[in-house]
């Protein structure tokens, strides 16, 4: 199994994301064309070679306008909504797919931004440049992704720093409010060294890309690539990735269960959500009957070992159980992604499993629904347009 994995051990930004994979690739400078045939307007690709503390790697510069976010002259021009956001993003020169993981990505972004100014989504405005230099971080990660293809990819824990970050709103701790929110999650740690190591884009980024964290598995390793970041710190500022192949293996999981007489139905499915929210992987109610024949309900809950004790107290503090039950278990667990299939009727999200020497696909349901509703026609007919349609050799 291809597989990607990053090494955050000095955080992560959108920039030493980009530096890392395109030191995979057999020419780094190769990236600079690849991002810039997306058309990002008003936006340049700067690729060079960088050293920090004696590590080399690749540096990349982001100019939009001309500037790099974060001189002096990047606060003269204007700001854009999520809506404008999203309307360059479909106009980019980029597969459906890198568009769709691009829009999801920033849709992250601008919600961490949305509750940390306390405005609603469509409200939150952001600084054209910083707003162009993300989006190059954003699609141009999409886009060397997409080239690379790993079949799974792995993070370590995310360093974050610690102390205080001067900014347009005054000085805010780290990590910053919207970084904070964007790691709910994900594994993360402050570090023993004061700085901003992991930017919101960063942490984004990986937040939406990895599936798992933890040290680099047994692995074949076939590249290495390090992403040089801008500021200097007592440690190497540098993000490695690691692509080879490594067998497809099983995934420990923990399942918790308890059995429920006492709640209500609305106050005990409404645990479904809270959930997976938090980052559970699958939460289901059985009916059950339990001891003098009293109805009841099962709540078990997947999730990774590193999420069970967390998981676990919410359980506990959210319903009227006194006691859980835990197993580990191996879990036989097929790489998804998602796609997008364009019909005469509009367009239909398609989520693709791999894994096992086994591929299989299946539409999103609410958009057969809505597409079915909008052109007035059966579901099936939806669904038979998308197997006309899509094809995922």
């Amino acid at each position: 199994m291809r597989t990607l994995y990053l090494e955050c051990s000095a955080g992560a930004s959108g920039d030493m994301i980009l530096g890392a994979l395109a030191d995979l690739l057999d020419d780094p400078k190769d990236a600079k064309g690849i991002i810039e045939s997306a058309g990002i307007p008003d936006v340049r690709i700067e690729v060079s070679t960088a050293s920090k503390k004696g590590l080399s790697g690749i540096n990349v510069r982001v100019l939009a306008h001309g500037q790099e976010e974060g001189s002096e002259k990047s606060h003269v021009h204007g700001h854009r909504t999520i809506t404008d956001v999203l309307s360059i993003i479909d106009g980019l020169s980029v597969s459906d797919k890198v568009k769709a993981d691009a829009k999801n990505i920033y849709a992250r972004i601008a919600e961490a931004e949305s509750k940390v100014h306390g405005e609603p989504v469509g409200e939150v405005h952001f600084h054209e440049v910083g707003m162009l230099d993300a989006i190059a971080d954003v699609v141009g990660t999409c886009m060397l992704i997409e080239k690379l293809s790993p079949d799974y990819i792995l993070s370590s824990p995310l360093r974050t720093g610690y102390g205080y970050i001067c900014c347009a709103h005054g000085e805010l701790p780290i990590p910053a409010p919207a970084t904070a929110l964007l790691l709910k999650g994900m594994e993360s740690y402050s570090g023993d060294i004061e700085g901003e190591f992991t930017t919101p884009t960063g942490a984004a980024l990986i937040g939406y890309f990895a599936e798992e964290y933890g040290q680099r598995p047994r692995m074949t390793i076939k590249e290495i690539g390090a992403g040089i970041g801008h500021h200097d710190f007592n440690i190497p500022n540098v993000l490695r990735a690691f692509i080879g192949e490594s067998e497809e293996r099983l995934f420990e999981i923990c399942e918790i269960n308890c059995n429920i007489d006492d709640m209500t139905p609305e106050d005990l499915g409404h645990m479904i959500d809270v959930l997976l929210d938090e980052g559970a992987s699958d939460v289901t109610i059985t009916p059950i009957i339990m001891k003098k024949g009293r109805p009841g309900h099962r709540l078990t809950c997947l999730c990774r070992e590193s999420d069970k004790d967390r998981i676990s107290r919410l359980i506990l503090s959210n319903t009227s159980t006194i006691g859980l039950r835990i197993w580990k278990a191996e879990r036989y667990e097929m790489s998804s992604r998602r796609e997008v299939c364009h019909t005469e009727f509009g367009d239909v999200r398609i989520k693709v499993s791999e894994g096992y020497g086994v591929r299989k696909w299946k539409p999103e349901h609410d958009d057969l629904v809505k597409l079915a509703s909008e052109n007035n026609v059966t579901i099936e007919k939806i669904r038979e347009a998308v197997r006309s349609n899509f094809d995922i050799e």
